[in-house]
């Protein structure tokens, strides 16, 4: 298998385990075909923004140009922090973006990555958010009516429990701790119902997402291994989590070279 092109992130479906589906240039190659393979993956030097197309030297955000990061409303900082949205002061970089993307309905959910975590996502991406985070459960637990709804009631609930991941801890299957996402989400029932009856968010009866990887082994170590240093990464493909390969050699988080210009070999 050769194959050569622009890295986008993998895309996933759920079956008995996650099936990954890796963009490079024109094609979509079926990644857990490679699992036990030795791949060989060498970084032309060549990177593209994923926005425009146009050539840069480096990339920003996740594939983005410097320019396309400080233009673009997908790029924008209440893109991470929603509860900052600024669409009704007449700011927003792309109103008509926003329409379709923030004001549609949102998921506040429970997840279990390398601990508890509090997140959300569009409702039309659950659960692909959860596999792009390498979570083993999902649990949607709040509807509400738009981005900036779910990012203020996430915000306060954050205060008191994770919203980030030990990447290292998610790769190896580690947990801190027993983790029943039920009792918790009863938990924020309880302890957060005045926010959710002030946002006028629904409530949700949903039954736990169990998540499996394809993975048929971990390297010794995890070492993050980075394109930009070592610009031809060779090594058997011992499993794919998240949006990372897992190599006998080490780790490749793609979500940080979209837009690379690679050439792909088994």
């Amino acid at each position: 298998m050769n194959s050569a092109g622009n890295l986008r992130k993998m895309d996933a479906e759920i079956k008995t385990v996650v099936n990954y589906y890796l963009p490079i240039g024109d094609q979509r190659i079926e990644m857990n075909h490679m699992l036990g393979k030795t791949l060989k993956l060498k970084f032309t030097g060549q990177i593209n923004c994923i926005a425009t197309g146009e050539k840069i030297s480096k990339s920003y955000k996740g594939g983005y140009s410097f320019q396309s990061m400080n233009t673009l409303a997908e790029c924008d900082m209440c893109m991470v922090k929603p509860e900052y949205c600024h669409f009704d002061d007449g700011t927003c970089r792309d109103p008509e973006w926003g329409k379709a993307n923030c004001f549609i309905p949102h998921i506040v959910y429970l997840s279990v990555t390398s601990s508890a975590k509090i997140g959300i996502t569009r409702e039309r991406n659950v659960p692909k958010r959860w596999i792009d985070q390498g979570a083993t459960e999902g649990l949607p637990i709040l509807r509400v009516k738009d981005r900036l709804t779910s990012g203020v009631i996430e915000a306060e609930i954050a205060k008191t429990m994770q919203d980030k991941t030990n990447w290292r801890k998610m790769l190896k299957g580690e947990c801190d701790e027993e983790i029943d996402l039920y009792s918790l989400r009863d938990q924020i029932y309880n302890d957060f119902g005045s926010l959710i009856d002030e946002q006028d968010a629904e409530d949700l009866d949903r039954e736990i997402k169990k998540i499996r990887y394809p993975m048929i082994g971990l390297p010794e170590k995890i070492v993050s291994l980075n394109l930009d240093k070592t610009p031809e990464i060779k090594g058997m493909l011992l499993g794919i989590k998240g949006q990372y390969l897992i190599f006998d050699t080490g780790v490749l988080n793609l979500w940080k070279y979209q837009g690379y210009f690679v050439e792909l070999a088994s």
